[in-house]
């Protein structure tokens, strides 16, 4: 006979087991992902000397990005629903991975501003379609921890890819191509064998791997199925009901402030490092860079744990992004260049720890086609904040005739994004902690 006990172990086991033999992987397509997303940050310089790209024309290149990405993030999830993982995800890695070292033939703006926009079209769908994947494989008990795990794959990306695009920078005139064409063409080409490697390597579902035993199997799809169950009584059912969903326009809008904060960071972060050294983005801007990354890998697992012993997910929500809007407001206002990196280290920590936050709180609520494109609409909605952040930061500094003014601007939208948490009360059953079987 099979105790309540002995069945809790046996999903524990599974948990645990899926999560070592698939979040490795998922970190280093995330890594890839957004490396290539804010490479661009770190070729600014050398791309807009070579092109003649004016500070304006650079930022609606770079914010162009999140238009494509936008457009196509609810058919691609639907897709991935449909088609499974392993074949969505390789067909976005490998795309994207292409179009980004097309990069390197961006000499001038309208080409610049085509690619972007390409690399947003390509993109669509692979984090969305990753937390989906997710919501498949680990159920609310086991979750928070797993997107957090998922989450390392942000500050690792730019912990690795600072020194790295540091180091393409340093391959000036090899081979008749400019730094900025290597940087693109490396890591580009990186994203499209991880792409292919992926096909081979994930699996669409539990009941489809071969390294769970049929006990496992079955505890793991039961859970699932259970709290999908749920959720019947009060989420939206079917893809359109998620798309007219009041509460899913809230948590749009909550995310929408959160990508604002974490796009502000991320595309300024080197130029502001580097108006401190020589002016130039280069290895040693690259491994400054580092440091708050390092400091977000620490504060996200510390807070993602604590919040699934918990349950208090929303209120660390709260305080995280509360602690970023203060980091990039101290960024804006440090003098010196070591003040400029520990107010970084607070912003990057603050705003890689909220989103795995975050994510649990939709994915909660939503199940089945409904959070296939609940959870696309979210993301695209959100990350039209990175369409705005460097437009709003460039209009700004313009108005006030203040570099730093910019960098105030989106520290108020992290506030603001603080007191909308406070304000959002999603129905979640799974919102408190563990009681059973740790599986963390």
């Amino acid at each position: 006979m099979t105790t309540m006990s002995d069945q809790a172990k046996v999903l524990a086991s599974a948990i645990s087991t899926s999560r070592m033999r698939l979040l490795p992987f998922l970190i280093l397509m995330y890594i890839l992902a957004f490396i290539d997303r804010a490479n661009v940050g770190y070729a600014r310089a050398f791309l807009q000397a070579d092109t003649g790209l004016s500070d304006a024309a650079f930022a609606f290149g770079a914010s162009i990005f999140f238009i494509g990405y936008a457009c196509f993030e609810v058919p691609s999830n639907l897709m991935l629903h449909r088609l499974g993982a392993k074949v969505w995800l390789c067909r976005i890695m490998v795309t994207w991975g292409l179009v980004s070292a097309a990069m390197m033939f961006a000499d001038n703006a309208m080409t610049f501003y085509v690619l972007r926009f390409l690399l947003g079209v390509a993109e669509a769908g692979f984090f969305p379609g990753i937390i989906l994947y997710l919501t498949y494989w680990f159920p609310a008990q086991s979750r928070a921890q797993a997107l957090g795990l998922f989450y390392f794959g942000l500050p690792l990306a730019l912990v690795l890819g600072g020194p790295l695009s540091g180091w393409l920078l340093e391959f000036h005139g090899v081979f008749g191509l400019t730094n900025w064409q290597w940087l693109f063409v490396v890591e580009g080409l990186m994203a499209s064998v991880v792409g292919v490697a992926a096909y081979f390597y994930l699996v669409n579902r539990p009941r489809d791997a071969r390294w769970l035993s049929e006990a496992q199997k079955q505890a793991l799809e039961g859970k699932l199925a259970e709290e999908d169950a749920q959720k019947q009584g009060h989420s939206p059912h079917g893809f359109l009901s998620a798309l007219r969903s009041g509460q899913v326009m809230k948590f749009c809008l909550v995310y929408f402030t959160i990508q604002m904060s974490v796009y502000g960071v991320v595309f300024y972060l080197p130029t502001r490092i580097a108006s401190f050294l020589d002016g130039q983005v280069g290895l040693s801007v690259g491994l400054l860079t580092a440091i708050p990354w390092a400091c977000a890998l620490v504060v996200t697992r510390l807070v993602t744990r604590h919040a699934d012993r918990t349950g208090q997910h929303c209120l660390l929500a709260v305080a995280m992004l509360t602690m970023a809007a203060a980091g990039i407001a101290a960024s804006a206002l440090a003098g010196s260049l070591p003040l400029v990196v520990i107010a970084f280290c607070f912003a990057a920590a603050g705003f890689v720890a909220v989103q795995p936050l975050f994510w649990t709180l939709p994915t909660g609520y939503l199940s089945g086609a409904a959070a296939a494109s609940g959870i696309a609409l979210i993301n695209s909605l959100g990350n039209l904040g990175g369409f705005v952040a460097p437009n709003l930061k460039t209009l700004m500094e313009n108005l006030f005739a203040d570099p730093r003014a910019g960098m105030f601007a989106l520290a108020v939208v992290g506030v603001l994004g603080a007191w909308l948490l406070v304000r959002l009360n999603p129905s979640r059953p799974s919102s408190t902690p563990l009681k059973t079987a740790r599986v963390g």
